[in-house]
C-alpha cells in the first residue's frame, strides 16, 4: 500500500488547496491492494467478471462502421432516448417524454450533473447510508453539504422516516436513495417508499433515485420511486448500463427528470464532456432492444452467487449476513463478533486469507462493523475465498 508521504504528495503549490487534504478511499486504493499478493481473490469493486454480451458488442461496432462515430445530439442519440421512453412504458407503465431524458457518461457523471443543476451553495443533501462511496464528495463538488441518514441491519436497512424528518431543515434540498442498495444489498419496501414520498411532499424535497441495480431485485419486482403518486416531478432518476448489462467500460447512463432540470443539465454537460460516446450510446440502444435475450442469464448467475455466498458466510461463526439476499451482487457482512473494526477486519482478511473486501466505514459511519464483498467471481472462487476466511483464527 502506498505510504502516507505518497498519499499527501498532492500538497503542491499548484494544486488547489481544496484537494490538499487526503480524500482517498478504500475503493480508490483497491487496485493497489489487489496486487499485494499473487493469489488475491478480489471482491472489492463492483466490476463484473462477465463481459458485455457479444450481441451488443457486434451491433455497436456495426453501427460504428456505418458512421456512428461523431458527436450525437446534445441530449443524446435520439434513437436511444426513444428506446428509454419505450422501456419505461413497457416495464413500468410510465410515460416518459423525450424532453425528460438526457444521456450521460455513466450514472456517476449523472449524479454530478444532477447535483450541480439543483444545488445552491450551502444546500444540504441527505444521503441514505450506508451509501455509494463517492456521494459525499459529489455533493461537495457541487458546493453542497452531505448529511448522512443512517439505516441499520436490525431494521432491514429501511429508511426511518422519523430519522429522515429529524435531519430536514431550511437548507435541505434533496434526498438520495439507492434501491437495490450498494453496499447493503437491501431494497426499500413499498411501505417505506410511500412514507418517504409523504415526507418529501410535506417538506418540498427533491429525490435523486440512483436506480442502477434495477435488474437485481430478487425478492420483489423493482418499482421506480418516480412512479409513486405525486413523485414524478420531484424525482431525478439516474440509470446506468454498467451493472444491468455488464457494460462498465462503455461509460454510458441516463437521467430522467423535469424538462427544466434536463435543460440545465445539458448546458452544464456541454462544458464537461459535450456528449456521451456515440458508440457507447449505440451499445446501450441495442442492450435495451435485446434485453430479453441478454439479461436473464446474467441476472440468474448473480442471483446464484448471492444465495450461495450468503450461506457460505453464515456458516462462519464470527460472520453473518442477511439471508436470503434482497438485491444487487453485494453482501454487507457483519463482522462485529470478531471484535475488530471494519478496517482491521478488511486488513486481516487481506493479509491472512488473501481475499480483498472493502471496510464498511468506507460507506458511511453506520457502515462500521461490516465489510462489503462484491460477488464478481464465480461460485468456485467464492467457495475458495470463504474457505480461506473461515480458516482464519479470528473467525473461529
Amino acid at each position: 500500500m502506498e505510504s502516507k508521504k505518497e498519499r499527501f504528495a498532492m500538497k503542491h503549490r499548484f494544486v488547489s488547496k481544496r484537494y490538499w487534504k487526503d480524500q482517498s478511499t478504500a475503493m480508490g486504493q483497491s487496485d493497489v491492494m489487489a496486487k499485494m499478493f499473487d493469489d488475491v481473490i478480489d471482491l472489492s469493486l463492483g466490476d463484473p467478471d462477465l463481459i458485455t454480451d457479444d450481441l451488443i458488442i457486434t451491433k455497436a461496432f456495426e453501427d460504428a462502421r456505418a458512421g456512428h462515430t461523431k458527436y450525437t445530439d446534445f441530449r443524446g442519440d435520439p434513437e436511444l432516448r426513444a428506446e428509454i421512453a419505450k422501456y419505461y412504458k413497457e416495464e413500468y407503465g410510465m410515460e416518459v417524454a423525450d424532453e425528460e431524458i438526457f444521456i450521460s457518461t455513466s450514472a456517476c457523471e449523472g449524479m454530478f450533473l444532477a447535483l450541480e443543476a439543483i444545488l445552491d451553495d450551502g444546500d444540504e443533501v441527505i444521503l441514505q447510508a450506508p451509501y455509494f462511496t463517492p456521494y459525499p464528495q459529489q455533493v461537495e463538488l457541487a458546493r453542497g453539504i452531505p448529511v448522512e441518514l443512517p439505516t441499520y441491519e436490525d431494521e432491514d436497512f429501511q429508511i426511518s422516516v422519523e430519522r429522515l424528518e429529524s435531519l430536514i431543515n431550511e437548507r435541505t434540498k434533496a434526498l438520495v436513495i439507492n434501491s437495490p442498495s450498494n453496499p447493503t444489498g437491501s431494497c426499500l419496501s413499498m411501505d417505506t417508499m410511500l412514507k418517504i414520498a409523504a415526507v418529501c411532499e410535506k417538506h418540498d424535497l427533491l429525490v435523486i433515485a440512483d436506480d442502477i441495480y434495477t435488474s437485481f431485485s430478487y425478492e420483489n419486482p423493482f418499482v421506480p420511486f418516480a412512479s409513486l403518486p405525486g413523485m414524478r416531478d420531484r424525482t431525478i432518476i439516474l440509470n446506468s448500463f454498467s451493472k444491468n448489462f455488464t457494460m462498465t467500460g462503455w461509460r454510458v447512463g441516463n437521467i430522467i427528470a423535469h424538462p427544466d432540470i434536463i435543460r440545465t443539465i445539458q448546458q452544464i454537460n456541454e462544458n464537461v464532456v459535450f456528449t456521451a460516446p456515440s458508440v457507447s450510446q449505440r451499445a446501450a440502444l441495442h442492450a435495451l432492444r435485446h434485453r430479453a435475450e441478454v439479461q436473464p442469464p446474467m441476472v440468474e448467475e448473480y442471483r446464484k452467487r448471492m444465495f450461495f455466498a450468503a450461506k457460505e458466510i453464515n456458516r462462519i461463526p464470527k460472520l453473518s449476513v442477511i439471508d436470503p439476499p434482497k438485491g444487487t451482487f453485494y453482501l454487507f457482512i457483519n463482522i462485529k463478533k470478531t471484535g475488530l473494526s471494519s478496517v482491521e477486519a478488511a486488513d486481516r482478511i487481506l493479509e491472512e486469507a488473501h481475499v480483498l473486501v472493502l471496510p464498511g466505514n468506507a460507506f458511511g459511519q453506520c457502515g462500521e462493523g461490516y465489510v462489503r464483498a462484491a460477488l464478481t467471481v464465480g461460485t468456485d472462487k467464492l467457495k475458495e475465498a470463504f474457505d480461506r476466511i473461515a480458516a482464519m483464527e479470528i473467525m473461529k
